[in-house]
């Protein structure tokens, strides 16, 4: 192995992509012309950005040198990359201009009308200044995409990218990604167009390729990049021209990998298995059919592998809606691989979707210490039904969240249960607290069996919620209730359950059970099979504290059999003083699965019985509120002190 091969493979970076960034906008309604679409899913967007998301989800450490605005669109792409994983240090951000936009829709199954909004757009501004050469010598590979060969600042920015990486050592990926109206070939309701031919983009797009070591094209793309019209002429063109591995792409039939000399057979080369399933819609694709090969391709694995996790990360993008967020992580891939799937629509696949939802999560959180003020009942029972206490409820909630602040200091790990009924302004508190977890009950406080509160239509009710609020749904559920009360209950949590993955909101589900029945160390186990059983996969449990250790052993054994990718459980409180909750505490401490707790009234029944009476102040309910919710994570925390904050 040569000195350069040694330190390409141990580079920081595996792939630094290059090219577009842009804020795509899909349509919602399917079926449907674009100018009769009424409302948008919001997502990253642009081949190299989406490439660079498809491969840090299979596990490569990928980054994006591109350009964005000095505005809200521009700070969503560079945030969401960091969630994703992407380094985002080669990205500029660009006070002139305006960070792209696509909009897009899928009017029917061969049909995805995609309009571009790119006039003086932030990465189309992308010069040669913005490559720097130590960054580009940190990657083991440089992707360049052709877009952003068809203006001369950009096609500088990415062949001073090429002559660096080649210096370095690093490979060179070409995606060849043809847009005509891009390059100025088709009008403005021609985005979706891919084929248009050209002898000046064939000729511009074949100095490309000498200095490449992959090139990865749809037919039409390889035939642009070649300037040929016969798809075997163009492959042997292009073969003429570099000695690169050429990935072809043929759509529902899957691909084809050349390596050396082009036979006169098109079908001579090497295959990755297909997956035949339903085409939903066929934009972002390529994307993440590349992001697999790349997987396969920078780990060293051979061609075929590559090519069929390129597959199957092809089929996963055409079955469902956007791009970037449908592009599979390496967990579900290597499920998928393992299991297959019984649907022709892998969106409709319970299962897969499952792994998809819990592998690509907005951020990890490994512990979760919350204040819930989210009562209704309880407070209306503390005002007693004077009309004026009643009015200061909503102001009693913003002391709550400036107590449980306080004590946050602004470290990860922290949160609140907050409702929509009172909690509206502290809300508003609460969500201007960075990495603050919020959840808000849905469920009509103390009924059994369950129904929601204020409407039982949760679509309507939901689709406002911010993206990062969890649901949070109460059962007062007992595994040995009545048969007939259960199947009611369970089809209750089942619909909210099928509501938060539909509108994208994580779930936490409430499970009370010593209220209606004994308790011992199977109970809540016994439970969480039903609930499993039943097809439920929430995000976070809520649950009890249980006397002994075999209880929470029993239920960690349910958890990590049923659902390992579970974020955990946080205890609940049920008004119980510190003394009775240090043990419970204690008790729980020895699950796995228990990530911290949810108390309420604990902290803040004392302070809202003399808030609401006016015999306390507002700065005294605060720092009561807060010592007392401090004692409790003091408590959580000092009973491992390898957990301390």
């Amino acid at each position: 192995m040569s000195q350069t091969t040694h330190d390409a493979a141990t580079r920081p970076l595996d792939l630094i992509t290059i090219g577009r960034a842009s804020v795509d906008l899909y349509g919602q309604q399917i079926g449907t012309r674009l100018e009769d679409v009424a409302s948008f899913a919001k997502s990253v967007g642009g081949c190299p950005t989406n490439i660079a998301v498809g491969t840090a989800r299979l596990g490569l450490k990928s980054a994006l040198i591109t350009r964005v605005g000095a505005e809200q669109m521009g700070r969503f792409i560079v945030e969401q990359l960091t969630r994703e994983g992407v380094e985002t240090g080669g990205i500029v951000t660009d006070p002139e201009r305006l960070t792209a936009l696509a909009i897009l829709a899928v009017e029917n199954s061969h049909s995805f009308p995609l309009l571009f909004y790119r006039d003086h757009c932030a990465d189309n501004a992308l010069c040669e200044d913005d490559i720097d050469p130590a960054f580009i010598a940190s990657a083991r590979a440089v992707l360049v995409s052709g877009t952003h060969f068809s203006r001369p600042n950009t096609d500088a920015a990415q062949r001073k990218a090429i002559r660096i990486a080649r210096e370095a050592g690093a490979k060179i990926v070409f995606d060849i990604d043809y847009r005509p109206n891009l390059w100025g070939l088709a009008g403005h309701d021609a985005g979706d167009n891919r084929y248009i031919a050209s002898e000046r983009v064939s000729a511009h797009l074949k100095t490309v390729l000498a200095d490449c070591d992959l090139i990865v094209g749809t037919e039409e793309e390889v035939l642009i990049a070649s300037g040929e019209s016969d798809l075997l002429a163009a492959l042997k063109t292009i073969r003429a021209l570099s000695a690169a591995t050429i990935v072809l792409k043929r759509g529902p039939m899957g691909c084809i990998v050349y390596d050396g000399p082009i036979s006169d057979n098109l079908e001579d080369g090497i295959v990755g298995k297909g997956f035949p399933i339903e085409v939903y819609n066929v934009l972002g694709a390529g994307d993440a059919f590349l992001s697999g090969f790349l997987r396969g391709w920078l780990k060293g694995e051979p061609h075929a592998t590559s090519a069929t996790w390129a597959n199957a990360c092809g089929a996963f993008a055409v079955s469902r809606l956007l791009c970037a967020p449908e592009i599979p992580t390496w967990v579900e891939l290597s499920y998928f691989l393992e299991h297959g799937s019984k649907e022709r629509a892998l969106r409709q696949d319970e299962a897969i979707n499952h792994v998809h939802w819990a592998t690509t999560r907005r951020r990890d959180i490994p512990a979760l210490m919350a204040f819930a003020i989210d009562h209704r009942s309880q407070l209306e029972d503390m005002a007693g039904g004077d009309a004026k206490k009643l009015a200061r409820v909503p102001a009693f909630k913003v002391l709550a969240v400036k107590a449980a602040r306080q004590v946050a200091a602004g470290r990860p790990g922290f949160g609140m249960l907050i409702d929509d009924k009172y909690g509206r302004e502290a809300l508003f508190a609460a969500g201007s607290e960075k990495d603050f977890w919020i959840g808000k009950p849905i469920e009509l406080p103390g009924s059994r069996p369950l129904q929601f509160e204020f409407s039982q239509d949760l679509g309507s009710r939901l689709i406002d919620w911010p993206v990062d609020h969890c649901i949070k749904v109460l059962s007062f559920f007992h595994p040995d209730d009545p048969a007939e009360l259960k199947a009611t209950q369970i089809a209750k949590l089942r619909s909210a359950y099928e509501a938060a993955r539909k509108v994208g909101r994580e779930i936490l589900i409430e499970i009370i059970a010593g209220k209606h029945g004994a308790l011992d160390d199977s109970t809540i186990a016994r439970a969480l099979e039903e609930l499993y059983d039943a097809g439920l996969k929430p995000d976070w449990w809520k649950l009890e504290p249980q006397a002994s250790r075999a209880a929470w052993a029993a239920i960690d054994a349910v958890i990590e059999a049923r659902d390992p990718l579970c974020r955990g459980v946080v205890l609940l409180g049920l008004e119980a003083p510190y003394e009775v909750l240090k043990d419970g505490f204690a008790a729980a401490r020895s699950a796995r699965s228990v990530k911290g707790f949810a108390v309420g009234r604990t902290i803040f029944a004392e302070a809202g019985r003399a808030w609401l009476d006016g015999t306390m102040g507002d700065e005294e309910a605060v720092a009561d509120m807060a010592g007392r919710f401090r004692a409790l994570v003091d408590l959580w925390l000092g009973l491992d002190a390898s957990k301390a904050a």
